[in-house]
């Protein structure tokens, strides 16, 4: 396989990723795009990454002096909209309904003031670098796992 094929296999693995939720554990989307600083401590010392995930938490530990187990971003109707509030690029305009905003296919959320309801998504392509190992776990680009099955 080719470097482009590599590629493209890549894109569709992280899809069907990100495309994955379960009720109780963060998708991986949830968890990729926080920024290490951000992370709200969900854990406690010596954690493991499955007790973590147990926790509906997110794990890594690539990252020195921030939380390895945290908080993961809120579950969005698609994961293309889970992201930091602070990344959000206005899609629309004040007072504007999620039907308005869903049509020009942006994504809606209201929950938190001062920041657009109405934004554009993320690109999924974005997570590329999201590698699957030969066990089925899903590894961070710093190699940490992921998520557990």
């Amino acid at each position: 396989m080719g470097p482009r094929g590599a590629s493209l296999l890549a894109v569709v693995l992280v899809l069907g990723l990100c495309a994955l939720v379960e009720s109780d554990k963060p998708s991986p989307c949830q968890c990729s795009r926080m920024a290490p600083v951000n992370r709200k401590n969900c854990g406690f010392p010596g954690i493991t990454n499955g007790q973590c995930f147990d926790l509906g938490c997110c794990f890594d530990s690539s990252v020195g002096g921030v939380p390895w187990c945290y908080q993961p971003l809120p579950r969005q109707e698609s994961d293309e909209c889970v992201m930091e509030v602070s990344a959000r690029q206005n899609c629309g305009y004040p007072g504007i309904s999620p039907s308005e905003c869903a049509s020009r296919q942006c994504c809606f959320s209201s929950s938190i003031s001062g920041v657009p309801w109405c934004f554009f998504p993320q690109s999924v392509k974005a997570q590329a670098d999201w590698l699957a190992s030969p066990s089925g776990l899903l590894l961070l680009p710093g190699g940490n796992p992921e998520v557990q099955d």
